[in-house]
């Protein structure tokens, strides 16, 4: 039974993960959208609105302002309201984020949210100067800190206080190539060894360069629509449970919660669900060992105790909460705006049963933590949905 507000993921798609110098950001998004609206098996007439994503664009390739207009028009959606989103590296869930309003709040039946990011150029400066550009400028411009060097701080203090080790950096990082040696969208299908990823060039002590996020293009598109109003076509309806969202919040000295936790536990109260109730997740790795502290701020396992979960074999994708089965954006690739999408397009595949080879077992609630850009240490923008599927398993 659905409630009147019920919003349901009734199409995703991706275009592949990496390194295009071909393709334009249009050429990217175009592929994205069409099998979004092709796997919810509806037209470019059939879509109300438009959430665009891209963070980027204006800095690499010099389009500003109509970012989202000029792709949309050349797939054929025109006429309807197109909003573009910026958000840093949560762009594509707030863009999902907003779609998911709009349609709860009765304006549309159908939305389409797309993200997609061309972060090759000719000039690898200019990307890593727009990358910085996702934190306060008047706070480290000209300091060369960017998010991988303040992970890397996190971590030291992590491994400083005995609560992880080198090598649990390197075996998650091990986990998450595995993971996307099977996705056919990943950017890195290789699989590597733990001592292969302790060996690679340092990037920010102790990360190292098979434990980080790499620059990438792609993009990623998802059709959202009110229940009832498409036709699943026999497959199984995986519906929106929860959808939170959260700016960053100034560092509390004396400890406090971060912005993750705080977005996922109103998540959990807007989905009336526990933390152990998820079967899969999707988390935004930019380091591979990122997913150690987010297990904790998700509340997955206890505080301190991330290194433990992981070494239980839970986060495989044969465990009891696989995390990131797409390979994580350190593996499966982060291009900026379409990350997000990304993690939604992998769990909607997982919740139907999709997810081929890296099909986790059978889960009824998938979780996608995406966040993006830094202020003083803390996550700029946090985004956490919650995703159902309605029918059972047979």
């Amino acid at each position: 039974m659905t409630m009147l507000d019920d919003v349901v993921v009734a199409g995703v798609g991706m275009h592949p993960f990496g390194r295009f110098p071909g393709l334009t950001l249009k050429d990217l998004a175009r592929v994205a959208i069409i099998r979004a609206l092709t796997d919810a098996g509806i037209g470019v007439k059939d879509v109300d609105a438009v959430y665009s994503s891209n963070a980027m664009g204006g800095l690499l390739q010099g389009q500003e302002m109509v970012r989202g207009q000029t792709v949309l028009r050349e797939v054929g959606i025109e006429g309807v309201p197109v909003v573009n989103v910026e958000n840093a590296c949560a762009g594509g869930s707030t863009a999902l984020a907003q779609a998911v309003m709009a349609v709860r709040s009765g304006s549309s039946d159908v939305v389409l949210a797309v993200g997609f990011e061309k972060m090759f150029v000719d000039d690898l400066a200019r990307t890593l100067d727009a990358l910085e550009s996702a934190a306060d400028l008047e706070v480290v411009r000209g300091l060369g800190i960017q998010f991988t060097a303040i992970y890397a701080m996190r971590l030291r203090a992590r491994i400083a206080d005995g609560v992880l080790s080198l090598r649990d950096l390197a075996d998650v990082s091990v986990k998450s190539h595995a993971n996307g040696a099977l996705n056919p969208y990943a950017q890195h299908r290789k699989k590597v060894t733990a001592e292969q990823v302790l060996e690679s060039r340092e990037i920010a002590d102790p990360l190292t360069l098979l434990m980080c996020s790499s620059l990438s293009d792609g993009a990623a598109a998802v059709v959202v629509a009110r229940a009832g109003v498409l036709d699943s076509g026999g497959r199984p309806t995986v519906r929106v449970r929860a959808s939170q969202s959260g700016s960053g919040v100034t560092t509390d000295p004396g400890g406090g919660i971060s912005i993750a936790t705080q977005c996922a536990e109103r998540a959990y109260a807007e989905a009336a669900v526990s933390p152990g109730d998820i079967g899969v997740a999707e988390v935004h790795d930019a380091m591979a060992p990122a997913e150690l502290l987010y297990a904790e701020q998700l509340g997955f396992c206890a505080p301190g105790a991330g290194a433990e979960f992981f070494r239980s074999g839970a986060t495989e994708i044969g465990g009891s909460l696989p995390m990131n089965p797409s390979g994580g954006l350190a593996s499966r690739g982060h291009p900026v705006g379409a990350t997000g999408l990304a993690q939604i397009s992998e769990l909607t595949w997982q919740l139907r049963g999709e997810a081929g080879e890296r099909q986790t077992k059978r889960p009824r609630l998938a979780l996608a933590h995406n966040s993006g850009g830094w202020l003083e240490g803390e996550a700029a923008a946090v985004n956490v949905h919650i995703l159902e599927r309605m029918q059972p398993w047979d």
